[in-house]
């Protein structure tokens, strides 16, 4: 009995030691609470922005005793964004922006959102990186200096928190088309935002590895969202629906990103857009004139004319070739880049050099060696809309033009005055046809240019 009482006195003795051993194992910064500290006794004497303005591409080191203020935008807190600080000039309207690489995990308990610092500049380089200022220490890759991250036992030298109350950050209100035009790495939201269809039922980010993933606005335009397989919310499921988001205006080899602080930074609670329409059809858009000169068959051309009452989208619209006698079509020019007005002429060359050279201005268009525009008269063409309908034709599929009412070899097809819709079907009492050797109907008059042809007039 009494050895048991004298092992339980002396076990307290062994926890003590043991304690002691083991707190001797700890780095006191692995367990030590932060301190706040704070001053505003350092006053800045240039701007962030006139800072930048002195960069002069390549990595530079500052050797005058600039000191500025900025206010920190971003947030490690989830583990989206590592060992960086986002810093903008202002609180509200930023003009400037830049990324501060420190080698700090958890910088989220000295430096929050809206809080403003003081950053002695001397002693650091401010480099640029991918399209973005970057401002901390230097290391070189391949003889070439770039700017790295400012190691922990100097960070509290360069950088001083104000002892102001955080301020409120106002994220800059932005559609996608001012993206570009917005400084970088400065906060935004843009609304009206979803991920897109081919997103969903996706994670934010795949295991340990940065993830890009894909938002548009309800105009269909479209904007890269980065997120880091290492962040706290990396495998949850995108939101479905459509709302706002704020975030750091980035850029990721050279296209236009975002990247948000945590999932807070997504607020997609409403019904998703409705399906944007882009694409449409119109029988006011037709087949005008073709032309394959008897002097220069490099100055061959097909015009196209739009009667409508209203601008006409050709997103998806095509003009086909079928040479000769072929049921395959045989070349395609696409129109997807033009949107035609009223009254419009639309001219397509074979070759745009020789047709300037040839009329007097260039063509909108070159479709380029055995392109529609391209046909040496005996070859048939249609003109297709975006949901794959026959609007307009030339000739008949399946039948060489040669010896018919839609032969216009070494001579011009163009449409009589008074027709002002497309035909799906050939109708050669809609036309006029010059050729050397036609069928009963047409014009054997062999056309040379340019004085044959009126290509962006009306005939």
């Amino acid at each position: 009995m009494n050895e048991i009482v004298i092992r339980w006195k002396k076990l307290p003795v062994l926890v003590l030691i043991l304690i002691v051993c083991c707190s001797a194992c700890l780095k006191k910064e692995d367990w030590a609470v932060p301190v706040e500290k704070c001053s505003n006794d350092i006053l800045p004497n240039i701007s962030l922005g006139e800072v930048l303005d002195q960069y002069s591409d390549t990595t530079m080191e500052i050797v005058e005793s600039w000191v500025i203020e900025a206010y920190v935008i971003s947030s490690d807190q989830a583990g989206n964004i590592f060992n960086t600080l986002h810093l903008q000039d202002k609180p509200v309207n930023p003009t400037a922006g830049l990324q501060l690489e420190l080698e700090l995990r958890d910088s989220y308990l000295f430096f929050q959102p809206g809080d403003r610092v003081i950053l002695s500049l001397k002693g650091l380089y401010l480099g640029k990186s991918r399209g973005l200022f970057k401002l901390g220490s230097a290391f070189s890759t391949f003889g070439t200096l770039q700017p790295g991250r400012l190691p922990k036992h100097r960070i509290f030298t360069h950088i001083a928190k104000s002892c102001d109350q955080p301020s409120s950050l106002q994220p800059q209100i932005i559609s996608i088309d001012e993206v570009p035009f917005q400084p970088l790495n400065t906060l935004v939201r843009i609304e009206e935002m979803e991920f897109a269809e081919e997103e969903l039922d996706s994670s934010y980010a795949q295991e340990n590895e940065q993830t890009l993933r894909k938002l548009i606005d309800c105009q269909d335009n479209e904007i890269r969202l980065l997120n880091s397989g290492y962040s706290d919310f990396y495998a949850e499921t995108l939101p479905a629906g459509m709302g706002s988001i704020t975030a750091i205006n980035y850029t990721e080899n050279g296209e236009p990103t975002l990247i948000i602080r945590s999932v807070d930074d997504i607020h997609f609670t409403q019904d998703r857009c409705e399906e944007w329409i882009t694409e449409f059809t119109s029988n006011h858009l037709f087949i005008s004139e073709l032309a394959d000169p008897d002097n220069n068959s490099s100055a061959r051309f097909v015009e196209l004319y739009y009667s409508g009452d209203e601008p006409l989208p050709l997103k998806g619209w095509h003009l086909d070739r079928y040479t000769n006698d072929n049921a395959d079509k045989s070349s395609s020019v696409d129109l997807s880049d033009f949107v035609v007005d009223p009254g419009q002429f639309l001219v397509i060359a074979s070759n745009a050099e020789v047709f300037e050279q040839t009329y007097g201005f260039a063509p909108d268009i070159e479709g380029g060696s055995n392109s529609p525009a391209d046909s040496n008269g005996d070859d048939n063409l249609t003109l297709v809309d975006p949901f794959g309908k026959l609007v307009d034709i030339f000739g008949v599929i399946g039948e060489d033009g040669s010896g018919t009412s839609h032969e216009f070899e070494d001579g011009r097809a163009y449409r009589k005055t008074g027709v002002s819709l497309a035909n799906p079907v050939f109708t050669s009492q809609e036309w006029v046809v010059y050729n050397d050797t036609g069928a009963s109907g047409t014009i054997n008059q062999p056309q040379n240019a340019p004085g044959d042809f009126s290509p962006g007039l009306p005939n």
